[in-house]
This record gives structure tokens, sequence and C-alpha cells, in this order.
């Protein structure tokens, strides 16, 4: 050893030799070494700390456990600890009375966390007492160290606590990667094992719980998630989406007040009777989700009134940036092919049996009789007996889009532009917007510039999507198609305008405007916006705290979306006990909002009343 100049005391680490590749920890005093300028005093937070206290401080509970000695193998990079425990007494594992005779001692060997490369064992030394208490079964038993090591377990409190921090984070394989990066070794089935014999996290009972289904294998296995709304915290997953089982839920958690769900009638039951006292509230994006559908069905039922709007459309004048206007390109002819003309056939055939089901329904035939007289699927009847019209085929929603779209524009300009080798069959377009017979070379005289239409082509979905758009994120053309479509056809003229007051007073929560509202959907001669307002009317109490309350199922669309990316990072392999704890254990944000905690001052009663 060389004397090294210093002020403070120095940490002296000398090795023997004991094994070819072991080297042993000898703690030596720490001895002041002389120097020539003393200019100032260490602070004690810098004074090195001898060597036992700085590994003593290292073992998992420096309370209970005393170190020994230390080795380090280089070749397999481990560090063994001699660990011993200090207790006085062990209390019986079984009574619980103190033990105070030692009946022997033994030695356990525990994993413990990694310093930097070295991977670190533990070799335990306990001890064996006798119990005093006569009347206990066991008369030996090990004493336990619940803050070290559980019993008979192989890792350290310390190391499994990390080992489920991984499996919660990542699952299996991806928690082994980054566990092998920080030299901990764990195989998958470790990981998810100990995740496993984690209880689930307890909640208290929440005062406004919403309620969504989420898929476990699509369109066949639904379960449900339960989130807490004034936390955005989840709280349970449910194996199905059945009123009972969320009945059964609510029973064992009483407490809840409001209860935000969709329009399925399982919830609607289930909250009914696990919590009665509680209030519903319907979301209001599924309210407006059952508004576009019976759009939808108005507009497929109008398709006529589309292809007006339509021609319209291919009629106006282009305008061009430079103040000139442009001559519009039109659509392409309709020149129905094989299967079009197949497809119009079975169309034709499928209405006359939509017209035979009615008929035999005013003669007071049941639903099942017609399926079997007919020849249709009990499911196709029950759907054709929701409306008397027939709303046909859906059409393409990709109606005005092609492949060629990107490259429009570029050939636009370079016909305009006097240019050649375009693309046949738009040329026969362009050469029909120009009032030019096809295959008639390019006139001398100059001809109208052509563009493009502004606004797409409207279909039964555009013109959902057109009538529930915010005023103020329209266009001028989305406008002017708006316009005409209401001025096409006097149903969809009331149509759009119910529709339209009624997504007012859902997004401004104006509840003094539902009465009134449902009075004129209800005597509408629209029959999609009747059966609309007659399924608001079943659950009025419901729809009408959707649209004074503040809650929603937002929060849960949201969890719903953090479930499905747990999914597939475990290849859509995990059973629902994995996932709910993969889901429900995961830590959230350390500070919440103050707004959001906030509980309002009103109960949901008071605020419905008002």
């Amino acid at each position: 050893m060389s004397a090294i100049k210093g002020s403070c005391p120095l940490l002296v680490i000398q090795h023997f030799g004991i094994y070819p590749d072991v080297l042993l920890f000898s703690h030596l005093r720490p001895q002041t070494f002389p120097h020539r300028h003393r200019h100032r005093e260490e602070e004690p937070a810098f004074v090195a700390t001898q060597t036992p206290d700085v590994l003593s401080r290292l073992l998992p509970d420096t309370t209970t456990l005393a170190l020994d000695t230390c080795y380090v193998d280089d070749t397999a990079a481990q560090i063994t600890l001699a660990v011993r425990s200090t207790q006085a007494t062990a209390p019986c594992p079984l009574c619980t009375t103190p033990a105070q005779r030692i009946h022997s001692h033994y030695e356990r060997t525990l994993a413990d966390l990694p310093w930097a490369a070295y991977h670190v064992r533990l070799q335990l030394r306990v001890r064996k007492w006798f119990c005093r208490n006569r009347h206990c079964p066991r008369r030996i038993f090990t004493e336990r160290l619940p803050t070290v090591a559980a019993p008979w377990a192989r890792r350290t409190l310390r190391l499994a606590q990390r080992l489920v921090a991984l499996g919660v984070a990542l699952g299996g394989k991806a928690g082994v990667r980054l566990g092998h990066a920080w030299d901990v070794v764990v195989s998958r089935n470790t990981l998810l094992r100990g995740l496993r014999r984690q209880p689930l996290p307890v909640f208290p009972t929440p005062r406004v719980l919403g309620v969504d289904d989420f898929a476990l294998r699509k369109r066949q296995i639904y379960g449900t998630i339960l989130v807490d709304l004034a936390r955005r915290r989840p709280v349970a997953l449910l194996p199905d989406r059945t009123a009972e089982t969320v009945a059964h839920w609510l029973r064992e958690h009483p407490g809840v007040e409001v209860i935000a769900r969709d329009r399925s009638s399982a919830y609607t039951d289930g909250a009914r009777q696990g919590a009665p006292a509680a209030t519903q509230v319907a979301d209001r994006f599924h309210l407006l989700q059952n508004l576009r559908e019976a759009l939808d069905h108005v507009f497929m039922t109008h398709e006529k009134v589309l292809d007006a709007v339509n021609a319209l459309g291919c009629q106006q004048l282009v305008p061009l940036p430079e103040g000139a206007v442009a001559v519009p390109v039109p659509p392409p002819a309709e020149t129905p092919t094989p299967a079009q003309q197949r497809a119009a056939q079975r169309q034709a055939h499928r209405q006359q049996l939509h017209a035979q089901v009615w008929a035999l329904h005013h003669q007071g035939w049941t639903a099942p009789a017609i399926a079997q007289q007919v020849g249709l699927s009990l499911r196709t009847v029950q759907r054709d007996l929701r409306t008397a019209t027939f709303a046909g085929r859906r059409r393409r929603s990709d109606l005005g889009e092609s492949v060629l779209n990107p490259y429009k524009p570029y050939l636009l300009e370079r016909w305009n532009a006097g240019g050649y080798g375009v693309v046949a069959a738009y040329a026969r377009r362009l050469r029909q917007a120009q009032g030019l017979p096809p295959g008639h070379r390019r006139a001398r005289q100059p001809l109208p510039v052509v563009a493009e239409p502004l606004g797409q082509p409207l279909t039964p979905r555009r013109a959902t999507w057109l009538v529930l758009t915010r005023a103020e994120k329209r266009t001028e053309v989305e406008a002017q198609q708006l316009t005409q479509l209401h001025a096409q056809d006097p149903a969809v003229a009331e149509a759009i305008d119910l529709a339209q007051d009624f997504t007012q007073l859902v997004r401004q929560r104006q509840p003094a405007s539902l009465d009134p509202w449902l009075q004129r959907a209800s005597t509408s001669p629209v029959e999609a916006i009747q059966r609309f307002a007659t399924g608001l009317y079943g659950d009025y109490a419901a729809v009408k705290a959707g649209v004074t309350l503040p809650w929603s199922t937002g929060p849960v669309e949201g969890h719903i979306n953090r479930l499905k990316m747990l999914k597939r990072h475990m290849f859509g392999r995990a059973r629902l006990d994995l996932l709910s704890r993969r889901f429900v254990r995961a830590p959230g944000r350390p500070q919440e909002s103050a707004q959001r905690r906030q509980a309002p001052s009103e109960t949901p009663a008071e605020a419905i009343a008002a």
C-alpha cells in the first residue's frame, strides 16, 4: 500500500488471495496522512465512511441483518454477502408467542438487486426457535424476516418488487429483455407468475362510475371496464357485458351515485338492479352516434336528393385564384357492369321481400312465422320490421375517390397549358367537358380552362357528417352543399333541422330544450327521426341527465385505448386475470388537477331538477 496525500480519511481495501478467482474484502481502519497545507476542514457529509458501514447500508434491512464478510468473484461477476439475523426474539408464526430459546441455525441463499455489473447473493444465517406455548401445534419454527424475504422465497423482497414492476410495465418478453439489460436474470414465466400472484389493488368505492364494453376477442368475447371518473382511474375489468355481472359488482360496492354509460340495455338494467338510487347518465357521444345512424337511414332512403345535389355541383363553374373560372370535370359515365346489373336485380328482389314481410305483418303474422314463410332469417325479418321504408343497399363511401386523385392537379395543369400524353380515360372526360367529340383533335381556337369540382360528391355518410359538423368548421363549398340539400326535399329539410337542433342542445348542454325537441321529433314525418325520439323517451331520465351533468364516458374510451395497447403488447393472448393486473395496477399520474378532483357542490338529482 502506498500513502496518498490528502486531508480526509481514506478507504483502503486490501485483497487477500483465498482462491484463484475469489477475492476477500478486509476492512481496515481509515488512516490520516500528513499534508503540507490545511486551509479548510472537510464537511462531515463528505467524510469517507468505513467499509463495513457502507456495505451494511446496502443490505435489504439494516435493523435485522448484520454483515459478516463479502466475497467477490470477478470471473462469475458475482458478489456474495454473508449476513446473519440480529433479532433478539422471534414470534411463533402460528400463535405469535415470542420465543427465547434457540434450537439451531441454518442458511438461506437469496438473490438480491445487482450492484453495477455484479450479481448479488445473500448467504443468510437464520435461527430455529422453540415455541414456549405448550398448546401450540408447532414446537420448532424458523424465524421470519418479513422486511427481507417471504418464507421459502429465493429472492429478496425488493428484488421481487422490482420484478413485479417489470411485469406490470412491460409484461413477459419485453420485461425479460429490460431485466437482462439491468443484469437481472429472469424468465418471462417467472415475471407473469409473480404478476398473477399479486392481489388486485383495493380502491374506495367510486362516487361517479363510467361503464363501457371492450373486446377480449373482437365480435366474439366482450368484457366490461369500470372507471372512476372522479379520479380518472380504472377500477375493475369484468368478464362479460351482461346486466347480472354489472349488478353483482354494484351490490358488492355500494355508494355509487352516478353511472355514466352508453345506450346499451344491458348496462341500463344492470345499473337499475345493482344501484337503483344512482343517477344514470347517457353519454353524449353515444347520443350523437344514435342520431348519426338515424340520419344515415334518412339519406339512404332519399338517394335521389343526393344525386340532385351532386348534379348541381357538377354544373357550377369553378373559380380560380387569379379570378377566372374553369369548367368542372364531369363525373365518369355510369355504365353498369354485369356485376352491377346482377346487384341491381338482387336489390329489386330484396325490396319485394321487404314489402312481403310488411304485408304479412299487417295480417297479424309473427316474426318467426314470417321468416319461415318468406325464407329469410329471423334477424333479417326483425330488422325489416323496424321501418316500413326499404333503405336499400348502402352506397360506397369512397365515391369520387380514385388512385388518380393525387395526380389530377398536375394533369389539369398540363392539359390547360396545352400539353399531351395524359391518361386516355381522363382525357376523354376532359374533352367531354369542353364540348369536343371523342377522338377529335384539339382545336386551334382557345378552349375553356378545366378544373375539378371543389366539393366531393355526397354519399349518405358524407351528408350525415355534413349535417353534424359544427357550422364554424364547414367550408364555403360544404355550406353551399348543405343549403342545396336542405332545399331539395321537405322531409330531408325537416330531418336536417331536427338533427342540428338536437346536436346544439347536446353540445351546449341545454336540458330545457330537450322536451320541446322530443315533441317535435315524435310528430315528424321522417320515420327514422320518430324512432330515434321513441328511443330517447324510453331512456328519458338518463338522456336528461346526460345533457345536464358534466360526466361522460370519454375517460373510459381513453382507458379502452390503453387496454387495447396492452392486449397487442401481449399478442392478444393475455387472459382476464393477467390483463386486469397489468391494467388496474398501472401507476397513475402523481398529481391531478384540482378541478378534476373537486366534487360538484350540488347532488346530481338537484342539478337535474334545476
